[in-house]
């Protein structure tokens, strides 16, 4: 659940860049433990399942809409479909899944887990290129899916038809393992693997993270406790099934007798959907990406939700929750690098900091992690003081498939520091501060720092400053080269709710917090970001659009882009909203929202600009049914004159 590329501070730092200080003698090192696990290790999840199937045979495992599974029946299907694998999957090979969130999936996870093999997350239509890309890589001996859905090169006679449920919302209609040959120096998972992930990589080539068991386990040990998860409650199934938090929704009901809720599709367009599924699926315990959730906590809480505990990660969260909300609202950190999360900051409404309208700290860490603050040599520094976040302990995965890779970012710990349980440490890249109570706050990327005019500037430090304006809901700044190779800084920014900055008040009110290298030369506001595929702002496409900026080819709505002279105010503010979400200026209303790139958090976002700016409030199914952007405007303008007084 890692964190995003910028943090809201209380008060920027300079912006010139800040070393990390050395702790005097008599000074608090920036280092945090979390709790030991109580045996020293975590007890087999299969060995869970299996006591749970033992004790409840006919307690629910999954509740798909009008279907049910009962644990008895996950049990049975999984022991069936790991038959039918048996002799072609062997323990350590990579089984790559490609369902969406079903009884289905669950029930291939616990049957590769059955087999010793390791489970390798894709989603249910990962692309042709990336699967290319991974089995290039990677030794995946098979892909279990859907046959119509799998890449070409899956596409061949040697399949096995596999006995997974196919009713529910997100079922496959028929799946099978697909059978390849290995690339030519693919690689294998290490001894020991669980599960396998992968994670963006800075090449653009996507990397595999490989977990062990007992890390998962203790990590979930400590989930159950925290959460009070038990007999009768029902756990979300809503995160993309590629992405590693799935593994704790997934397991985390599987392993404490609850029942797993996969969530509709259309539950991910829409934020107010979601909390409508939450009530009537009875959800008592969920995981969700933060762009999910800022939109709800902007919101009076609904009512009437059973909701008792809300892990929120993926991004950096900008407000607290409001005095209303009546579930624990978990901000939760991690790389998957150190098993899905690492640290914790629990929030309540009855807190006396609820509602403020600024970042609250990522916390401390879970039990079995040890994080420590460190400078560029890796030896801890003064608590207060900035510096890279390194994580140990049981957290840790066992590395990347690519064993130089895993040296580069995995290191022994620094000399003469006592780390007890801690042989290694993962350097996550991440800038943050402890604070005095060994809460840490989370600052930005180390590799984000840019010369402009020979003076180095953090651009999360920059965004802080905006920040601080009132009328700022959030900032983003970015470093695009100019065509001759010079870097500036650009400023996106998102007003506040009934605020209307101007880009030239903006950069007045910044100039008494940043030194003049680090005001930026251009500011542009905005409805929304757009995201990538992990719901993190998307810098990559912010910098794309400024540098088309620089070569004469705005990104902005100026005349001839476009847009009809006669355009109704409907059309203009869809068209506008979609081409910043999607960073498309060439978008038309012509268009389908899906068809030109619109994805689950792009919609709900969406969604969220409409009402802002207009009133209206759509449906998720309202948007996705209509052929073209034209259509969406013609809900937009019909449901805006009903709401007008007549004659206004």
């Amino acid at each position: 659940m890692t964190q995003p590329d910028t943090a809201r501070s209380t008060a920027p730092a300079a912006a010139a860049g800040t070393t990390a200080r050395p702790a005097p003698q008599d000074s608090p090192l920036s280092i945090a433990r979390g709790v030991a696990p109580a045996d020293g290790h975590a007890a087999g999840l299969l060995a869970r399942f299996a006591e749970w199937t033992a004790r409840s045979p006919e307690a629910p495992a999954v509740i798909d809409g009008a279907h049910t599974w009962t644990y008895r029946q996950i049990d049975a299907a999984a022991d069936e479909v790991a038959g039918a694998l048996r002799g072609r999957v062997r323990p350590g090979d990579l089984v790559g899944v490609c369902l969406d969130r079903s009884a289905a999936l669950v029930v291939s996870a616990v049957a590769v887990a059955r087999l010793g093999a390791v489970y390798l997350p894709l989603g249910p239509q990962p692309g042709e290129r990336r699967v290319d890309a991974v089995t290039e890589d990677l030794n995946v001996v098979c892909l279990i899916g859907e046959p119509r859905l799998l890449p070409s090169r899956y596409r061949t006679p040697d399949q096995v038809a596999l006995p997974l449920p196919s009713a529910g919302a997100n079922a496959p209609a028929e799946a099978v393992a697909a059978f390849a040959e290995a690339a030519e120096g693919a690689r294998s998972a290490p001894a020991s693997a669980f599960y396998a992930v992968m994670t963006s990589g800075s090449t653009g080539r996507p990397k595999a993270v490989a977990v062990a068991e007992h890390a998962l386990g203790t990590l979930l040990d400590w989930y159950r406790t925290e959460t009070g998860l038990a007999p009768g409650d029902r756990h979300s199934l809503l995160i993309g099934v590629a992405f590693d938090p799935h593994l704790l929704e997934l397991w985390a009901g599987l392993t404490s007798g609850a029942a797993l809720v996969p969530a509709p599709d259309e539950v991910r367009w829409d934020s107010v959907v979601l909390t409508e599924w939450w009530r009537t699926a009875a959800v008592s315990v969920a995981v969700a990406a933060t762009p999910m959730i800022e939109p709800l906590l902007d919101r009076p809480w609904p009512a009437g939700l059973k909701l008792r505990h809300l892990f929120v990660g993926g991004d950096r969260m900008r407000r607290r929750p409001g005095a209303d909300v009546t579930t624990t609202v978990h901000n939760a950190y991690g790389p998957a690098e150190a098993t899905v999360l690492a640290t914790t900051y629990a929030m309540c409404g009855t807190d006396p900091e609820a509602g403020e309208e600024s970042a609250p700290p990522i916390g401390g860490p879970v039990p079995g992690v040890t994080v420590v603050v460190a400078d560029a040599d890796g030896r801890p520094v003064a608590r207060g003081a900035q510096g890279e976040l390194h994580l140990g302990g049981h957290c840790l995965a066992l590395g990347y498939l690519d064993p130089g890779l895993t040296a580069r970012r995995f290191t022994a710990p620094p000399e003469g520091v006592d780390l007890p349980g801690v042989d290694r440490l993962y350097r996550t890249g991440d800038r943050v501060r402890m604070r005095d109570d060994g809460r840490l706050e989370f600052l930005g990327r180390l590799d984000e720092q840019v010369k402009i005019s020979g003076v180095r500037i953090e651009p999360a430090e920059v965004a802080a400053a905006f920040e601080q304006d009132p009328a700022v809901r959030s900032a983003v700044v970015i470093a695009p080269r100019t065509p001759d190779g010079r870097a500036r800084l650009v400023a996106y920014v998102r007003p506040a709710a009934d605020a209307a900055p101007t880009a030239d008040g903006l950069l007045s009110a910044v100039r008494a917090w940043l030194p003049e290298q680090a005001v930026p030369s251009d500011v542009r506001i905005v409805g929304s970001f757009p995201l990538d595929a992990n719901g993190k702002v998307d810098r990559a496409e912010l910098t794309r659009r400024a540098a088309a900026d620089d070569r004469g080819t705005s990104t902005g709505s100026a005349p001839g882009d476009g847009r009809p002279d006669e355009a109704t105010s409907g059309e203009r503010l869809v068209l506008d909203a979609v081409r910043d979400l999607l960073a498309r200026p060439e978008t038309t209303l012509a268009e389908n929202f899906v068809a030109a790139g619109g994805t689950s958090l792009l919609a709900a976002l969406l969604l969220a600009v409409i009402q802002r700016e207009s009133g209206v409030r759509l449906r998720a199914p309202e948007l996705l049914r209509q052929p073209d952007l034209r259509a969406v405007a013609a809900l937009v303008d019909a449901r805006r004159a009903a709401l007008s007084p007549a004659g206004a």
